[in-house]
């Protein structure tokens, strides 16, 4: 069979903040707008997972979406869901939470465990205005 494109839609709250520490709070508000609220401001985010392969010629599966579902909650949803991007997050010290830098930081805890197929894209949707696609390049 030729290669199919499965995905898989998971969803976390977080709060975050775009500040640079060596701007001041003026060029911090101009450039990022509300963004920048001291206060920290949060999102309903949805991500899409797509995994791309073979189906198994046993069970049909690239790979099973149970197994997908665990693993994308034990890696990124448990440690991103309900929680401040900008201090709690382990794989985002350091880094802007941008959706841009959350979602390349997402893939490299997502695909070097995905088995049975091949990482192929994430999307996440930030808000409905806002949304960014990824494919690991």
């Amino acid at each position: 069979m030729a290669t199919c494109y499965i995905t898989r839609k998971e969803y976390f709250n977080a709060a975050h903040r775009l500040s640079r520490a060596d701007w001041t709070d003026e060029k911090n508000e101009e450039v990022f707008g509300k963004c920048a609220n001291k206060n920290w401001h949060g999102h309903n985010f949805t991500l899409y997972v797509t995994v791309k392969g073979n189906p198994d010629p046993e069970t049909g599966f690239i790979i099973d979406l149970k197994v997908l579902s665990g693993l994308i909650k034990e890696v990124v949803i448990n440690k991103l869901d309900h929680k401040n991007l900008n201090l709690d997050v382990d794989f985002m010290h350091g880094k802007m939470p941008s959706i841009e830098n959350i979602i390349s930081e997402i893939w490299k805890q997502l695909q070097p465990r995905i088995k049975g197929g091949t990482l192929h894209s994430l999307k996440l949707i930030e808000t409905e205005q806002n949304s960014v696609e990824y494919f690991g390049e």
